[in-house]
């Protein structure tokens, strides 16, 4: 219910004119990111005092894997780095790289939408892992998922030009293992990241 009134203000807090501004800050220059769900992003970020100020990120399910859909933004400069992420097997189940179904069903392998705030780093089955709590009805079950932020073999340039695609979660953030440090360095400790479509 949060999840879709904080939707429905989105217009309150972003520049339609122009481009969408934090403190007079324009956020993504280079147009990396969807205007509609960058949008969103800000509205719910905004509506979230408990998250960190200098960081968001916008995780774009609308589009397929092999592209850059997770993207930090940095809200002092508006800069954006965007990177490739994995979705859950549950929600590609035809595994052609766009995810059709979400859910925060234990067992169901998809991931799930809504905001999570991040939280420590840890060294798990995967190696460095940042832990991360759903906020929404979406996403509650996120912790007791284990829906986490890691790396995977499967993310990497190697990986999509031998299969064509990258590989698939079981509901987590998955970056390339080249990249997870700097991600878990940037984002550790209450950093909001949004995942819609």
């Amino acid at each position: 219910m949060r999840h879709w009134i904080l939707l429905a203000l989105a217009t309150l807090f972003t520049v339609h004119a122009g481009a969408v501004t934090v403190d007079g800050v324009a956020l993504d220059p280079a147009g990396k990111i969807r205007r509609a769900i960058l949008e969103q992003a800000v509205a719910v970020w905004r509506a979230t005092p408990q998250a960190r100020r200098d960081v968001l990120v916008v995780a774009d399910f609308a589009r397929p894997s092999i592209e850059p859909r997770f993207a930090i933004v940095d809200l002092k400069t508006g800069d954006v780095a965007a990177m490739r992420t994995a979705h859950g097997k549950g929600s590609d189940a035809d595994h052609d790289g766009i995810p059709q179904t979400f859910s925060d069903t234990p067992g169901s392998n998809a991931s799930a939408t809504g905001a999570y705030l991040t939280g420590a780093r840890y060294i798990g089955q995967h190696g460095l892992s940042l832990k991360l709590r759903g906020l929404d009805a979406s996403n509650r079950n996120a912790e007791s998922r284990a829906i986490v932020l890691h790396s995977a073999p499967y993310m990497t340039d190697a990986f999509i030009a031998a299969h064509g695609r990258p590989g698939r979660s079981w509901g987590c953030f998955v970056v390339a293992p080249t990249q997870v440090r700097a991600v878990v360095d940037r984002l550790e400790g209450g950093a909001l990241i949004y995942a819609g479509r």
